[in-house]
């Protein structure tokens, strides 16, 4: 890939001195997580070390590679943070992905190792588990074939140009400008995590910016509203709640909830805010909605904090930004894409978001995806990804996936099959935040003069209302 250069064997895709260097310092007993119980410098650092060790007897080494496929967990942050000291490159999968979704998606990177959940112990609703972990060595994996320190997938496993890699200075550049946000917490504050770990927010923003700045890092018990308010009211600390608009929904349906003086503000990400939002969270808890807008391949590129811009957001430092035609283009010095990829993505140093959006007198404000991409409850769905999927299965002839307030499919089915079996095949093939909430299945789906599928909401309910 062009931009990249690519290290011998075994030698490290990754400065493994940076995990000591900016995320594990500073005095033992400091507390720098707390999960089911707190836990120190001292303790993290032990099972960092404890991790690496087996890492290391599974024949793992510097310029090797591994998959995490484990939920929010300390095993989870020690497994991350000793591939990295090790000098590996780490892919993330989200735990919820299906067998399906990780095995295409294992293909697709060749990691060498897997590191995934022997046995999981926490409530479904629960904001971390207890993890017994399994580390397998993986037939055909090979070593990196970049420097990249970390591999993520954008919008689904299978979803094709949606590999993204950053090194480790790009991570280190990324914290840099969190360190320039002074609305951001810093040590002696807490930060109550409600985004996941695996997806940039929930990774950098959250995990990594709280072990480099030394704030102490919280998930909550519950990942219901009374939950996340009950971890706040836990300390006097001064208190930053990090998730998506959904979460910042979910908190404002309570009615009268007991005052918190030391909730500071909460800051969400990963999908646009409802207008409403802002001023009714303000009104119930008498602090800022801020809001970001980031990308898998990027981090984080503007902010509203304080919430005195929304629905714009101020580009961070170092960002450059510029609206062609409509569309947000951002500088980057080398394309984040790993494999084949869609070529109008990168061009001549300029990642094209697929956003359309403003800038004005230095404010960016964004209004909305132009691709098959949308956010479900803050995590990224290919549309696109999921009709191919449906349309791939035997009881299926076509299928049009469109999202109208949540993933709907149009489909006509194989003779003698029903949407029953469609509905049991997709549970072994789509994550559960994927599968449509919607099947409606027509005699044929509505076409052009030209042939062609229409993927017009109207027409498709139109149709579906005939078929009664």
């Amino acid at each position: 890939m062009a931009g990249v250069d690519l290290p011998l064997v075994n030698e490290p895709a990754v400065n493994p001195e940076w995990v000591d260097d900016l995320l594990l310092g500073g005095p033992d007993a400091t507390v720098r997580l707390r999960l089911d119980r707190p836990i120190d410098t001292a303790a993290l650092r032990r099972s960092v070390a404890l991790a690496g060790d087996r890492l290391r007897a599974e024949g793992l080494v510097a310029g090797g590679t591994v998959a995490l496929r484990l939920p929010p967990s300390l095993t989870y942050i020690a497994f991350l943070l000793a591939a990295w000291r090790i000098g590996a490159q780490v892919s993330l999968l989200d735990h919820r992905l299906t067998q399906h979704e990780v095995d295409g998606a294992l293909e697709r990177i060749g990691a060498q190792y897997v590191v995934d959940a022997l046995e999981s112990k926490g409530h479904r609703l629960c904001g971390y588990a207890e993890v017994v972990a399994r580390v397998s060595a993986r037939e055909g994996g090979r070593p990196a074939g970049t420097a990249h320190a970390l591999v993520q997938f954008s919008s689904g496993s299978t979803g094709a140009s949606k590999v993204i890699a950053r090194t480790s200075d790009d991570l280190i550049a990324e914290l840099a400008r969190y360190d320039r946000l002074p609305e951001f917490p810093r040590a002696g504050e807490r930060v109550v995590l409600l985004s996941s770990i695996v997806h940039v927010l929930g990774l950098v923003g959250g995990l990594l910016n709280a072990l480099h700045t030394g704030a102490e890092l919280v998930f909550p018990r519950r990942l219901t509203a009374e939950g996340i308010l009950a971890a706040v009211a836990e300390s006097d600390l001064p208190t930053t709640i990090i998730g998506v608009p959904f979460h910042a929904e979910l908190l404002t349906s309570i009615a009268d909830p007991a005052p918190l003086p030391q909730l500071r503000r909460m800051i969400v990400a990963g999908e646009l805010v409802r207008p409403s939002v802002p001023t009714r969270f303000r009104e119930t808890f008498g602090v800022a909605l801020g809001t970001m807008y980031g990308m898998t391949e990027l981090g984080v590129i503007a902010t509203d904090l304080d919430g005195t811009r929304w629905p714009s957001v101020e580009p961070t430092h170092g960002m450059d930004l510029r609206v062609s035609g409509g569309e947000l283009w951002i500088a980057m010095p080398a394309s984040p894409y790993l494999g084949a990829q869609d070529p109008s993505r990168f061009v001549d140093g300029w990642l094209c978001t697929k956003d359309a959006a403003e800038l004005d007198a230095g404010l960016l404000t964004v209004l909305g995806r132009l691709d098959s991409q949308v956010s479900i409850g803050g995590l990224k769905v290919d549309l696109t990804e999921v009709e191919q999927a449906i349309a791939a299965l035997p009881a299926v002839r076509e299928a049009v996936v469109l999202y109208d307030g949540g993933i709907q499919a149009y489909l006509s089915l194989t003779d003698g099959a029903t949407a029953e079996q469609v509905q049991a095949a997709l549970t072994e093939t789509l994550a559960p935040f994927k599968r449509p909430r919607r099947l409606v299945v027509l005699p044929a789906l509505p076409r052009t003069t030209t042939g062609k599928v229409v993927r017009a909401t109207a027409a498709l309910v139109a149709a579906e209302a005939a078929s009664r």
